[in-house]
């Protein structure tokens, strides 16, 4: 299984969980691949020129499967037709998160405050198309700022630059990154993007609640096989991946991480082919709009 980014991320630890489960399911060892690079478009390339056969997958995401279309022109690979969609894993708000020594105290604070100082400073991200990166893009638009981003070869580390305080802030593409660190302190939180507040981080308010109603954005996790992949090897990866998302172990490690796990009807190939099309088309204007060009 490659997973297109550092290990110690939150892409990481679900594919870590998934294919523990996976493997007793398919009676054989799924080994996790971290191939870094290029907002997680390096990995997902690998991914999508391995050999059909069932025994090379990716968990891709928001990022390597929607937003990578508007940002790399000279993108190796379509995401909607270059690989075989094998199910959603799960879903995960995006949560704003800030060095614990950051000036503002609440979200109120925080937008006159990235206002007025956003030439001196700078926000993490996981490379350019990944989830933090384009939910930052995101908030940046709806404040009006571009302060300066800086690219990490994923989530962990640019967690650990947060925490160390080499950066002001960042979009943290999934609550899991951020949990062991706000009720700690090591980070602050300012809002989570979602319509209902995380049961892993309950005093964390919605951003609606914190004044930013606009702020709407949960990152996705979901597994893929290259183009090609006879559809009962797609069908048997899927049925694991649907054994695993009712394991009542692999549940609570999941949810326990703030994920939000798909039901029966969101699961399977169909309906990662439809989501994948419909996040293309919600990201493609907003990326646009931002006028971001990769380094």
């Amino acid at each position: 299984m490659i997973v297109p980014f550092a290990a110690g991320g939150g892409t990481d630890v679900s594919a870590r969980i998934i294919s523990e489960h996976m493997s007793r399911t398919l009676g054989q060892q799924i080994v996790i691949e971290n191939i870094v690079g290029a907002g997680g478009t390096t990995g997902s390339t690998r991914a999508m020129r391995a050999a059909p056969d069932g025994y090379t997958i990716e968990m891709g995401q928001m990022g390597t499967h929607a937003t990578a279309v508007a940002l790399y022109p000279n993108l190796a690979y379509k995401p909607d037709i270059d690989f075989a969609p094998i199910g959603l894993v799960h879903w995960a708000p995006v949560m704003i998160v800030a060095r614990k020594d950051f000036a503002p105290k609440d979200l109120r604070e925080f937008v006159p405050y990235v206002k007025a100082n956003a030439q001196n400073l700078n926000v993490a991200h996981a490379g350019v198309g990944s989830i933090g990166f384009s939910c930052s893009l995101l908030v940046n638009s709806i404040i009006g700022v571009k302060p300066i981003m800086v690219p990490f070869n994923g989530a962990g580390p640019a967690m650990n630059a947060l925490i160390s305080g080499q950066v002001d802030y960042m979009c943290d593409g999934g609550i899991a990154n951020s949990a062991p660190h706000v009720p700690s302190g090591t980070i602050k939180a300012y809002a989570i993007g979602a319509e209902h507040r995380s049961p892993v981080l309950p005093t964390v308010p919605t951003s609606k609640e914190a004044g930013l109603p606009e702020f709407q954005a949960s990152g996705w996790l979901a597994l893929f096989s290259p183009k090609g992949t006879p559809k009962p090897i797609l069908d048997k990866l899927a049925d694991a991946l649907d054994k695993t998302l009712d394991d009542d172990h692999s549940r609570k490690r999941l949810l326990d991480l703030g994920n939000e796990i798909p039901d029966k009807a969101s699961r399977g190939p169909e309906s990662l082919a439809a989501l994948v099309k419909s996040e293309i088309a919600r990201w493609t204007p907003i990326i646009k709009a931002a006028n971001v060009k990769p380094e």
